[in-house]
């Protein structure tokens, strides 16, 4: 998936918009090696997961700016990626997802003074986090290259997910000519996109982006770190994409604007 980062003049830091994303792992000092190879991010030391979860928590940076983070996951479960939607009241908020047609799964639980967090599933049954801040804002650096660029969802039912989320955060739906996705938008900026699926070749779940300068090499690096190639460099307008899982499983995708 490809958009245009710079025209959506994303949000981050509005209520009703996504914050921040991370990745839980069954190994993850493992998975700190690959990534921070992979992208250049450098990690602050283990923290304790937050209450309630066992494990450690690394919280990656880029240039000494938080980009993402990186926990341990529940025993038996798989490797992946989930993006946080900020919002003001967490309790409040699982209310009415649930009367929206979602199911609480994880939380609320405290992260120390960085604060709390939810994992939910939405009315058709991806999984996603509700954040509300405490000390810890969110990402500090997003759109740049080796940072998050875009999240979007893959959907077996466009219409009942719209109605989810535009009446949980507000988001409107708006069409892109010629394209493959539609974009969620908050007032004027853009927050997501959508992209429907049949639930085989691609399952619904929410993917995260990330912004790179060579997408084929980024490929090739991730090769030889153990990783594996899901979507092999391939061209869309205006931009260069590929899907990568990293040793453990985890996905992501990676965009880049190709060279003049």
């Amino acid at each position: 998936m490809a958009t245009d980062h710079a025209l959506g003049k994303r949000d981050t830091t509005s209520p009703g918009t996504p914050c921040w994303v991370e990745s839980f792992q069954p190994n993850p000092r493992a998975a700190t090696e690959f990534y921070g190879s992979l992208f250049g991010w450098t990690f602050d030391e283990a923290t304790p997961m937050p209450t309630g979860l066992d494990g450690e928590y690394f919280t990656a940076r880029l240039d000494g700016r938080r980009v993402a983070g990186i926990g341990q996951a529940p025993p038996s479960t798989p490797a992946g990626w989930v993006v946080h939607v900020r919002v003001d009241d967490i309790a409040e908020t699982l209310a009415r997802a649930e009367h929206a047609g979602g199911t609480p799964l994880i939380g609320p639980l405290t992260a120390g003074s960085d604060g709390q967090f939810a994992l939910l599933a939405d009315a058709t049954g991806v999984p996603f986090c509700v954040w509300q801040s405490g000390d810890r804002n969110g990402a500090e650096v997003v759109d740049e290259p080796n940072s998050w660029a875009m999240s979007s969802l893959h959907t077996t039912d466009l219409e009942r997910a719209n109605a989810f989320y535009g009446n949980l955060f507000g988001w409107e739906l708006a069409s892109v000519p010629g394209a493959g996705f539609a974009q969620w938008r908050r007032g004027d900026r853009l927050v997501a996109v959508v992209t429907a699926t049949d639930g085989i070749a691609v399952p619904p779940h929410w993917s995260i982006n990330f912004a790179i300068s060579d997408v084929d090499d980024f490929a090739a690096r991730a090769v030889t770190l153990g990783g594996s190639i899901l979507m092999p460099p391939t061209n869309s307008p205006g931009f260069r994409n590929a899907v990568v899982a990293d040793p453990q499983g985890g996905v992501v995708a990676v965009s880049a604007r190709p060279a003049v």
